[in-house]
């Protein structure tokens, strides 16, 4: 027996690759349509709730309040030709603005700083603070802390929110005292 060669044309050649495109084509068209009618996965567990005695809320200074209160001191230290730099805290003792006044030394910034988180953190003037090493002189030993006059906190309700910080002038009363513009500041709203 013999097999007779069959010649296959050009436009048999292209119908067949069609009708085979459009299987594959019906086919996917099939397995998205079963991969739509698929089952969706399970929903994400919501989070627990707490009870609320777990939390609590507190206030912090806004960032324009704070802005405010870093111009206003660095506004009083400069009228009295003071160069200086103030440092304005939150409740955590995280920075939220510096201001560092033209010619105010390099000590100054991290001085300011420390000095806003000492007050913050005792919710008490700075001054004050250093008269309490006398009877408790591991004070100075924590961390972050400077006792040194011229740190000033911002309170809510008697509780603390926010730290004012200067450093630069030449005594620690000068700083304090425009710290406490800073504070006076907000405090008034103005």
């Amino acid at each position: 027996m013999q097999h007779k060669a069959t010649k296959v044309t050009t436009r048999t050649k292209v119908l067949t690759s069609a009708a085979l495109l459009a299987a594959v084509g019906v086919g996917l068209a099939g397995a998205v349509s079963a991969s739509a009618d698929a089952p969706a996965a399970a929903p994400v567990a919501a989070p627990a709730a707490l009870k609320a005695k777990s939390t609590f809320s507190s206030d912090h200074l806004t960032a324009r309040a704070a802005t405010d209160a870093a111009r206003a001191a660095l506004d009083a230290a400069e009228k009295e030709g003071q160069r200086v730099t103030v440092a304005v805290v939150d409740r955590n003792g995280n920075t939220v603005v510096t201001l560092r006044g033209d010619g105010a030394g390099p000590q100054s910034y991290e001085s300011a700083i420390r000095k806003a988180y000492t007050a913050v953190s005792w919710n008490a003037p700075t001054s004050e603070l250093a008269k309490r090493l006398q009877s408790a002189p591991n004070l100075k030993d924590i961390p972050g802390t400077l006792f040194l006059a011229g740190g000033a906190p911002v309170a809510k309700d008697n509780a603390p929110i926010a730290g004012i910080g200067v450093a630069g002038a030449p005594s620690g009363d000068l700083d304090e005292k425009f710290a406490r513009a800073g504070v006076d500041a907000i405090s008034n709203g103005s």
